[in-house]
């Protein structure tokens, strides 16, 4: 394939870009099937242009047979009939590209499909075969095989490995329906490079890659020695998760987006026990981002914010790369309920918005929190289809993942003509696109407005942040480019506080006083100010 050079002159765009999540199940149905597909999100373009993002990036919509909702691929060339065709894929990147968006893709390549080609072949080959080599099988331990090779947990539950007819066992990480590739292989690699080439030559930005910090296992997969495992995910040295082989392949990936023009991008979805450890997959040579999984997590507290915010410049900064930071994704519950649900939970995700757009770096807005959704709760069981399903407070992914409410007074909301695929609440009528459109202090124009500023303020975006003095359980930071100064303050504490700001306010999360050169500024309230 012909491969392209360099653009003479490089924006690095994806170091201060706005990049905004496409769950594509849940964003926009064009078919009337129920299920949201790449011609729906190819219709609502034009609302994406107007909210003011730079790129989007859209879940996988491979041919697959849902498992885990298209993160188990068996063609990754294709599309699946569910989401449209490879036409829709090649006019949606046309149509991106023409109101100004760039288009990221997923790539999976830790495990596939069990239903995938490779996967097929290993099962009718023989141990020792070399379609076997393709998957990580080992024979079992105890005198007959009858035990897993080792104690690794799937991430989804249960053990991570599941015996095939012959005796043998073979890993999955996840669900038993994705078994992992065996990235010691060296036609693992040219086979990811050959499927990268082809997105690419498609048109696509670039890639956010699923579990990045996966592919590579520990020689001789040790044991664990532990039990429940997923809670060590992101906090403890695991010998099947960030082992440091990754970062060969990292590499590979690199020199191969750099050989095509137009700055195309590698993002990594990657769990790491420090912050250290994380920062290594954006190395100059290695991947562009990696998305900051401890400031989702942080808590509502000042204290705790800032040092997860200067936890996250430092380490991002040794490596000259862009912080990121996201609120909320298709794995976690909205950060509307995470934050105390209802009015208290609402207020502070929109401090949140502006706190987030006015720090150093690149965003993530995960869709819907444009528009406050909070995490559904109440599901009927029989729409529950998450792999990690659970209930209480173990619930699966199901409740961020319901799909958006656009118009109307009964759901689906002019998602789609039918019945989707996860209900949406009757009472999401007053948080749909066409009711906040009608509601010019909706978070819905908070956004769009936050966006518009921090687009145009030459003080927004990736360069350097300045800590201010602010009362007890208050952040405030100023942002210096160009010869203008913009400040933000979120007073996270319970009471009402009194904050210095000489200037003129640009924008807040809610309603703040002005008192000669002070604001009062209530709790779980954010402001901008433009400082004269």
């Amino acid at each position: 394939m012909t491969q392209h050079t360099l653009a003479p002159a490089a924006t690095r765009w994806w170091r201060d870009a706005v990049i905004y999540q496409v769950y594509v199940r849940s964003f926009a149905d064009a078919s009337g099937d129920g299920v949201g597909d790449l011609p729906g999100v190819r219709s609502r373009l034009p609302y994406l242009a107007e909210l003011g993002v730079d790129a989007l990036w859209i879940t996988p919509f491979y041919v697959s047979p849902m498992a885990d909702f298209g993160y188990d691929v068996a063609d990754y060339r294709d599309v699946d009939p569910l989401f449209g065709t490879l036409d829709d894929a090649r006019g949606l990147v046309a149509d991106a590209h023409a109101h100004g968006l760039r288009v990221i893709v997923d790539v999976v390549p830790n495990h596939t499909s069990d239903r995938h080609p490779w996967f097929q072949a290993a099962l009718a080959a023989a141990p020792g075969s070399p379609e076997r080599a393709r998957y990580v099988f080992r024979d079992g331990r105890g005198p007959d095989g009858a035990q897993p090779p080792n104690d690794w947990e799937s991430v989804f539950g249960g053990p991570a490995w599941t015996r095939v007819p012959d005796g043998q066992w073979y890993l999955h990480l996840f669900a038993p329906e994705q078994p992992d590739l065996d990235w010691d292989n060296p036609e693992v690699h040219a086979e990811f490079a050959d499927i990268l080439r082809f997105w690419l030559d498609l048109g696509v930005d670039g890639f956010r890659i699923d579990v990045a910090h996966g592919m590579v296992k520990a020689p001789g997969l040790p044991d664990v020695g532990h039990a429940n495992q997923v809670e060590m995910l992101g906090t403890a040295v695991l010998p099947y998760f960030d082992q440091d082989g990754v970062h060969e392949i990292h590499r590979e990936w690199r020199a191969l987006l750099d050989s095509y023009d137009g700055e195309r991008v590698g993002v990594a979805e990657a769990w790491a026990p420090t912050p250290e450890r994380l920062a290594r997959y954006t190395r100059p040579d290695e991947l562009h981002q990696a998305f900051n999984f401890h400031y989702l997590s942080a808590p509502w507290d000042a204290s705790e914010m800032r040092q997860v915010i200067d936890e996250s410049l430092r380490t991002a900064q040794a490596v000259a790369a862009p912080a990121t930071w996201v609120l909320s994704n298709h794995d976690v519950k909205r950060h509307v309920t995470r934050y105390g649900g209802g009015e208290p939970g609402l207020r502070r995700a929109r401090a949140a918005a502006l706190l987030t757009l006015a720090l150093p770096g690149s965003a993530y807005v995960y869709q819907g929190e444009e528009l406050g959704l909070p995490e559904v709760l109440d599901l009927p069981e029989e729409f529950l289809q998450d792999p990690q399903r659970g209930r209480g407070a173990d619930a699966g992914r199901d409740g961020c993942r319901v799909p958006l409410p656009w118009a109307g007074d009964e759901p689906p909301f002019g998602f789609g003509t039918g019945q989707s695929w996860l209900p949406l609440p009757p009472a999401w009528r007053a948080l749909s696109v066409a009711a906040q459109e009608r509601d010019p202090g909706s978070t819905l124009h908070l956004y769009r407005e936050a966006l518009r500023v921090r687009r145009e303020h030459p003080a927004l975006g990736d360069g350097p942040l300045r800590w201010l003095v602010g009362p007890p359980g208050t952040l405030m930071f100023a942002r210096e480019q160009g010869g203008r100064t913009l400040a933000c303050a979120v007073n996270m504490g319970e009471k009402s506080v009194r904050v210095a700001a000489y200037g003129s306010e640009v924008l807040a999360s809610g309603p703040v006083q002005r008192d000669g050169d002070c604001l009062e500024l209530p709790s779980d309230t954010a402001v901008w100010w433009e400082v004269l």
